[in-house]
């Protein structure tokens, strides 16, 4: 049976301009990064995006290595938009990203213009489209001028391969450098996609500042902290998630009893709020007006329409903020 999608979808959604810009993304959108590559059930994958789409989810977020193996969430991607998604592009936001190792020899990585123009020619094959919305350079290269990437972004655009660009995982201060260069070359920088979550709260020293100044958007990824910011670490470490497993990008040895503890105070406060841990956890982002987004994956419908459930309570009594930040300490950098 073909997709249908529900007609009130965006009657259930809340979507925010992107900081100064016209571009309204969700409050929640959906990342590819785990659970779409070519190693899971392409079905299930495929279901979620769906449910996600019912729920008002708009904005897909992809990067040219997302899998494994890389490359394989953005074929996965593809067919699921020309089969379910044909007739509805223009009701859809879809990012992706370069700039970590895709392929081998010394152009399949970093941020040169050889690098960034084609991994997009090759990320816009696999998903079968003339462009995305929002192309990001996914890390700062230090072996790379600045003004080489950002020419390359604005080329980009330029050529009508991407809309909009941003950047992720540049500090602050790489990040001012590179919107001053943007606008001189006349294609400002929509949005930055940093890791922002209750246990790692970087982005608050000077990043959220600089990008409120600039009126760049803030989308925020690993928003549960690779899931610690769940119920799956409650009664310690599943072997079967990311902590439990060899290859994961979460290792066991950085997760201390101290941390568990926090964990368990912190669904604690969750519970008095009628939330899980997960749902206050991104609710908990989202009282920040500075924080466009937040970027959320999901391995299960059921785990989608939990995460998206924490729209429905959002405010934060003044108490409850003294308790988390009780329970967090004054570090800004737990994970």
């Amino acid at each position: 049976m073909a997709y249908s999608p529900l007609r009130n979808r965006y009657e259930l959604m809340q979507y925010n301009h992107c900081g100064r810009s016209g571009l309204k993304l969700p409050a929640i959108s959906l990342g590819l990064w785990h659970n779409f590559g070519g190693v899971d059930p392409y079905e299930t994958g495929r279901r979620i995006v769906r449910r996600a789409f019912d729920a008002g989810v708009t904005h897909f977020d992809l990067a040219n290595n997302y899998g494994p193996p890389g490359g394989s969430a953005e074929v996965n991607f593809g067919r699921m938009l020309a089969t379910d998604f044909k007739t509805l592009r223009d009701e859809l936001i879809i990012s992706t990203k370069a700039g970590y190792y895709m392929w081998p020899g010394p152009y399949g990585d970093g941020g040169s213009r050889k690098y960034l123009i084609s991994s997009l020619d090759k990320s816009l094959q696999r998903m079968g489209l003339e462009y995305v919305d929002i192309f990001y350079h996914h890390r700062f290269d230090p072996e790379t001028p600045v003004e080489e990437t950002m020419m390359a972004l604005d080329q980009i655009v330029r050529q009508g391969k991407a809309l909009y660009v941003g950047l992720s995982n540049y500090s602050a201060e790489q990040t001012e450098e590179a919107v001053a260069i943007l606008r001189k070359l006349g294609t400002p920088c929509l949005i930055h996609q940093p890791r922002y979550s209750m246990l790692d709260r970087t982005i608050e020293v000077s990043l959220l500042d600089v990008l409120d100044k600039h009126g760049i958007g803030c989308i925020a990824y690993s928003p549960l902290a690779q899931g610690l910011l769940s119920n799956r670490y409650l009664e310690g470490i599943p072997e079967d998630s990311r902590a439990g497993k060899p290859s994961g990008f979460l290792k066991k040895e950085e997760i201390s009893l101290e941390k568990l503890q926090m964990i368990q105070k912190l669904n604690e406060i969750a519970g008095k709020r009628h939330q899980s841990l997960a749902q206050m956890a991104i609710s908990w982002l989202l009282k920040d007006k500075r924080v466009t987004s937040v970027l959320i994956g999901a391995s299960s419908i059921q785990q989608l329409e939990n995460n998206i459930q924490a729209l429905d309570h959002t405010h934060f009594e003044k108490a409850e903020l003294e308790m988390i930040n009780q329970v967090l300490g004054k570090s800004q950098n737990h994970v």
